[in-house]
């Protein structure tokens, strides 16, 4: 497949961490704004009935419906689910695989003396 310029220049673009955070983050919330403007259609929901069915405008699907739209409230997002008959589920995933964590302390165990506290404890003062 050929290359177009607009390809060239994506390209480009992405090759800027900068720019290539901003789209992955515009993927997120068109992704979202997609599949609730999909699950409305699938219903046979207008904006307007399924602002009635949630007690809100129909203002407020449209911007839930719009990709620039980054005031997602999850409790919102579950009514949206309920009343389309669908669930929210959130996954988080690693950007790049994360080094092996360490404690910065030894490990302690609670609910029991070392036998060194222990006698210390026991010499009269």
């Amino acid at each position: 497949m050929t290359k177009t310029n607009f390809d060239r220049y994506l390209e480009a673009q992405l090759e800027d961490p900068a720019f290539a955070a901003r789209l992955a983050d515009a993927d997120e919330a068109w992704d979202v704004s997609m599949q609730i403007a999909t699950l409305r259609q699938e219903a046979g929901l207008s904006q307007k009935e399924l602002a009635k069915l949630l007690n809100t405008s129909q203002q407020q699907i449209s911007r839930l419906e719009s990709a620039d739209y980054e005031g997602h409230s999850l409790s919102m997002l579950r009514r949206v689910a309920e009343a389309l008959h669908s669930k929210v589920r959130v996954i988080f995933e690693p950007i790049e695989p994360l080094p092996a964590m360490q404690v910065a302390e030894t490990p302690t165990s609670y609910g029991r003396r070392s036998a060194k506290h222990a006698t210390q404890k026991e010499k009269p003062s």
